[in-house]
């Protein structure tokens, strides 16, 4: 069953002393791409879950977000930059000359400052937060593609029907093909006729201009390969193997398209134009829903 590239999924998990919560949000994306948004001193943990979200996203951009709550009750190591809150105040103080500031410069404005002061746990477990990010991720993931699959429902119930409606063109047209080389020859000679009344019309003459315009009119091999391709895509979006297909499902729909395009130059038939311009309005409209499969 065909999946959407787009979703999200939320998880917890949580130890009595800390709580992991992960958040992933993907969109649309020619590959897989994850962009991680983790705590500063967390970062040890982004391989682990790179791992878990190879394993389910083949393709699409993810964004993941982990934030971490530590219960109040656990001691925190308390750590003050001296060397950055030096230079800070030696900025300020430049700040201060060059704007003609008279106001002091006190210990709390630059305790204010980005990292001058951090509180952290003391002797943080990374073996237990790497599991419990793997827990939480892992609940993250099967809402994702939980989510991923319902729309992917819904886009394969979508490219069922338009793919049943080429079919139902691609019949026509076939049917329509037999008797155009018939109808070109009642075409010319009328016209002939209106042109040359009083001249004997050459049937030889004729004929071989018949044949002519039927052998570049001829359309029943891409008829035929348009049949294959339709076949293809049907197979493969009924596969389940569980495998991405966005790619090989793009690439028959651009082999489709090349079928009816060389159809519609050689049929010069207006119905079979007709269905030609109808043709490939659904398969554009299949191509759009075609950038959202994994």
């Amino acid at each position: 069953m065909i999946r959407s590239m787009t979703g999200f999924g939320r998880g917890e998990a949580a130890d009595g002393q800390r709580k992991v919560t992960v958040e992933i949000r993907c969109v649309n994306h020619r590959y897989s791409d994850f962009n991680f948004r983790l705590p500063r001193d967390l970062g040890v943990l982004e391989e682990p879950l790179r791992k878990l979200l190879k394993e389910e996203i083949k393709r699409g951009r993810a964004d993941v977000f982990l934030s971490l709550e530590d219960s109040p009750g656990l001691a925190r190591n308390v750590t003050v930059d001296a060397n950055l809150a030096r230079h800070y105040y030696e900025l300020l103080g430049q700040l201060r000359e060059e704007l003609g500031i008279p106001d002091p410069i006190r210990l709390e404005h630059i305790l204010r400052l980005p990292d001058v002061v951090a509180a952290e746990q003391a002797g943080r477990d990374i073996d237990a937060l790497v599991k419990l990010a793997e827990d939480a991720c892992r609940q993250a993931l099967t809402a994702l593609v939980g989510m991923r699959v319902r729309e992917g429902q819904s886009i394969w119930e979508d490219l069922k029907a338009r793919l049943a409606r080429i079919e139902e063109l691609r019949a026509q047209i076939e049917a329509r093909s037999g008797s155009l080389v018939g109808l070109w020859r009642e075409r010319l000679m009328s016209r002939l006729a209106e042109l040359l009344p009083s001249a004997g019309l050459d049937s030889g003459r004729i004929e071989q201009e018949v044949a002519v315009y039927a052998d570049r009119s001829d359309i029943s091999e891409e008829l035929v390969r348009l049949s294959s391709h339709i076949k293809q895509m049907d197979a493969t979006l009924d596969s389940r193997g569980g495998e991405s297909v966005g790619r090989r499902l793009d690439f028959i729909c651009q082999e489709m398209l090349r079928e009816v395009n060389t159809v519609g130059s050689k049929a010069l038939d207006s119905e079979v134009a007709s269905g030609i311009i109808a043709a490939k309005e659904e398969l554009e409209r299949i191509r759009e829903q075609l950038q959202n499969i994994e």
